[in-house]
């Protein structure tokens, strides 16, 4: 009697364990296409936070730039996050992508930062030195200083 009590316990556990807790969107967005959202979203938010001026200026309201971009519509995207979000391996994955793709980019960005800033430095060491004597520049020496 217990064990046949335990199985089923373990029956009705293993069942609502297996249960989705969000019913797939009808038009469920892909995980890729999701992290790319994800991805322009910490993009724009990040541009909004620093230099939001731009973004007025152009007229570039982030949810509706998304939307059009990606040719979805809010309800898309909220059940389509939904859903993501109640299967956490998934939604994991899709954040695993968009974070590894910001931190490509900000390496990328802080390089082309050190490349410009030598570029600088060497070129205000070069100022610093006077001009450069070029070939013609020393034969015009040589026959200024002939007597």
């Amino acid at each position: 009697m217990m064990k046949k009590a335990l199985l089923f316990i373990c029956c009705i556990v293993l069942i609502s364990c297996g249960e989705k807790l969000v019913q797939e969107p009808e038009q469920l967005i892909s995980k890729e296409k999701m992290a790319d959202i994800l991805y322009d979203l910490a993009i724009l938010t990040a541009a909004k936070n620093t230099s939001s001026e731009i973004l007025v200026k152009n007229k570039i309201e982030t949810m509706d730039y998304i939307y059009a971009k990606y040719s979805i519509d809010s309800t898309q995207f909220v059940e389509s996050n939904l859903y993501y979000a109640s299967i956490p391996a998934d939604y994991a994955a899709i954040h695993t992508a968009v974070d590894k793709r910001l931190e490509s980019v900000q390496k990328k960005m802080e390089e082309a930062r050190k490349i410009k800033a030598d570029s600088i430095k060497e070129a205000r060491e070069k100022a610093q030195k006077g001009p450069a004597k070029t070939k013609k520049d020393l034969k015009v020496i040589k026959a200024d200083s002939l007597p």
